[in-house]
């Protein structure tokens, strides 16, 4: 698998990172994310953290790549930090996303520590 680089020269093309190592997000789960963010409407970190917290409950994660493309935030993190003030235990791991310019980014995806669900 190979994509242009930023920062490579006009045409030249850079091996990425493996296929597998990629994680791209399936149409069934931007339905999903989108679905929630039409049921909390509106920009207040209030419901911000509502789709997120959603997100991690009903789909058991959710990158910061997701959230901020599909539940409309626009710096996830703020609102990772929001549910940490308000008692939710959340993890942060992390992964490589491909961007639809085919760019890869390293991306946290958090989830609910268990017995937090």
């Amino acid at each position: 698998m190979t994509s242009k680089k930023h920062g490579a020269k006009p045409g030249q093309v850079t091996p990425i990172a493996s296929a597998l190592s990629l994680q791209t997000t399936a149409p069934e789960r931007i339905a999903a994310l989108h679905a929630i963010r039409d049921r909390y409407l509106g920009d207040s970190s209030s419901q911000q953290c509502a789709r997120l917290l959603e997100a991690m409950q009903s789909l058991g994660h959710c990158t910061t790549f997701e959230a901020s493309r599909y539940l409309d935030m626009y710096y996830p993190p703020a609102r990772k930090l929001n549910l940490l003030q308000q008692g939710h235990a959340i993890q942060t791991t992390w992964r490589t996303v491909q961007t639809e310019s085919g760019a890869t980014h390293r991306v946290g995806v958090y989830s609910l520590k268990r017995g937090q669900e």
